[in-house]
C-alpha cells in the first residue's frame, strides 16, 4: 500500500477539544447547532447551522459558508498547518479499551485499483455531496476509517512511541470517549512506517465509504484537469486513520419493524418456529449470546431465536452473517419487506443506543417488533471484502467514531 506523511492542518493544543467535533453524519443540523461551540469544526462541516433558520445543507450559500469558515478558522489561528510532513497517532478510548490508529495520507490509485477494499455499496447522491465539500475546500476536512491486518513491527513502533512521548492532545469528549493524539516528528520513524505499509497488500474501509469514494473521485478529477500531472501531487492522497484489525470492535446494529404483515403476534411466532427455536425470555432484555442467536421483542416480551441448522451457510462470507439469516428467514419469507435500502417499514438502530431503545420503540406503538443481532467481526468484514462481496445494508456499527478536526489534509 502506498501511504505518506503529510503537513496537517490542526488546532493548537489548548483548544483542540473545542475545535474537534463529532462527524458530520452522526448528528442532524438541529443537534449540530445545539452542540457547536464558538470554535467547533461543526461550523465548517455543517455550516447550515450558522443560518437562522437553519438553511438547506445542499444550498450554494451553505457551501460558500463552509469555505468562509475554514478560512476564518485559519486566520484566527484556530487551525494552523504543520511545518513539515509527518505521520500522527490517534488513540481512542471507550469503556476502558483503547485502539491506536495511524493518521496518514492514503493513495487515490490504491482505491481506484481495489487495493483499498470496501464492503458496502455507496449512494451516488451522497458521494456527490461529499465531493463538493472536498472540492470547494481543496482539503479533506474529515478522515476516513481504515483497517489493516496486524503487523508486529508496526504495533511495536506505535507502542514504543506512545510510551516514550508526550501526547499533543489528550482529552475526554462530552460523550465520555477519550481522544489522545501524538505527532511523529522523527524522520527515520516516518520513513520506516512508509516502508512497512508498502509491504501490506490491502487496506479495508471500516467506516466512511462515501467520504472515501468522494475523496478518490476528487483526486481523479484534479488529475484529469492537470496537463502537467506527475502523480506526486498532494491531491493524489486523502486523509485516513488506519487501525490494526485486532484492536477494532464492532458493536451490534439492530432492526425494528413497523408491522407484522397482517399477522397476529401468535401467528407470527408460529411462523418463526419453522426456522428458529423460539424461547420466551420474559420481561428482561435479552442480548444474543452467539452467532445465529437473536433477541426479539414482541408484544411486551423478549424472546431468544436460534436459527435451525441448515437455514444458513457458514461457508459463505455473506451467508454466515446474521443480517443475511434474519433477512432471508424473517424479512423476506414472513414479513415481505422488500428492498431494505428503500423500505419504509423497517428502521435500523445502532447498538450504541442500547437494547432498551428497541423495547422503547415497540412499547410506544411506533414499531411492532424489534430484533437484536449478534455483532459481526472485523474478520468477517475482511473475508467479505477479499471475496469481492458487499454486505447487506446497515450491518456494521463502529464505535467510537473518529473525532473530526484533530487534523486536516490539504490537497495543494
Amino acid at each position: 500500500m502506498k501511504i505518506k506523511p503529510f503537513a496537517g492542518v490542526r488546532p493548537p493544543r489548548e483548544i483542540a477539544d473545542q475545535v474537534a467535533s463529532r462527524p458530520y453524519d452522526v448528528l442532524n443540523s438541529a443537534e449540530a447547532k445545539a452542540e457547536a461551540g464558538e470554535k467547533s469544526l461543526l461550523h465548517i462541516i455543517k455550516p447550515e447551522i450558522d443560518f437562522d433558520p437553519i438553511a438547506d445543507e445542499h444550498s450554494d450559500p451553505v457551501y460558500a459558508k463552509a469555505v468562509e469558515n475554514f478560512q476564518l478558522w485559519q486566520e484566527r489561528g484556530w487551525l494552523a498547518q504543520d511545518e513539515s510532513e509527518m505521520y500522527y497517532i490517534y488513540a481512542q478510548t471507550m469503556d476502558g479499551r483503547t485502539q491506536y490508529g495511524l493518521v496518514a495520507a492514503a493513495n487515490v490509485d490504491d482505491y481506484m485499483s481495489g487495493k483499498i477494499k470496501k464492503h458496502e455499496l455507496t449512494r451516488r447522491d451522497k458521494e456527490d455531496d461529499r465531493m463538493i465539500h472536498v472540492r470547494i475546500q481543496d482539503a479533506n476536512i474529515e478522515p476516513v476509517f481504515f483497517a489493516y491486518p496486524d503487523v508486529a513491527e508496526m504495533n511495536e513502533i506505535v507502542e514504543n512511541f506512545v510510551k516514550n512521548n508526550a501526547p499533543e492532545y489528550d482529552f475526554v469528549s462530552p460523550d465520555g470517549f477519550g481522544h489522545t493524539f501524538w505527532v511523529i516528528r522523527d524522520n527515520a520513524i516516518n520513513q520506516r512506517i512508509t516502508e512497512i505499509f508498502a509491504e501490506i497488500p490491502a487496506l479495508y474501509v471500516a467506516d466512511g465509504h462515501h467520504r472515501t469514494a468522494a475523496a478518490a473521485r476528487v483526486g481523479a478529477e484534479k488529475r484529469a484537469n492537470n496537463p502537467n500531472h506527475t502523480g506526486n501531487e498532494e491531491y493524489n492522497y486523502f486523509l485516513a486513520v488506519i487501525f490494526p484489525e485486532s484492536q477494532l470492535k464492532i458493536i451490534d446494529y439492530n432492526r425494528v419493524v413497523r408491522d407484522l404483515n397482517g399477522l397476529t403476534p401468535e401467528q407470527f411466532l408460529e411462523k418463526l418456529s419453522a426456522s428458529f427455536d423460539v424461547v420466551e425470555m420474559g420481561n428482561e432484555i435479552y442480548k444474543p449470546n452467539a452467532l445465529h442467536n437473536f433477541g426479539m421483542y414482541l408484544n411486551g416480551k423478549w424472546y431468544s431465536l436460534t436459527a435451525h441448522a441448515g437455514t444458513y451457510n457458514d461457508n459463505d462470507p455473506i451467508g454466515v452473517l446474521d443480517v443475511t439469516v434474519l433477512s432471508n428467514l424473517v424479512f423476506d419469507q414472513i414479513l415481505n419487506l422488500g428492498d431494505l435500502r428503500t423500505s419504509k417499514r423497517i428502521d435500523f438502530v445502532g447498538g450504541i443506543r442500547g437494547l432498551g431503545e428497541l423495547q422503547k420503540r415497540v412499547d410506544s406503538g411506533e414499531m411492532a417488533v424489534a430484533f437484536a443481532l449478534y455483532p459481526v467481526t472485523m474478520r468477517q468484514i475482511i473475508d467479505i471484502a477479499d471475496s469481492g462481496n458487499i454486505m447487506p445494508p446497515k450491518t456494521t456499527w463502529f464505535e467510537p467514531k473518529l473525532r473530526s478536526g484533530l487534523v486536516i489534509h490539504k490537497l495543494s
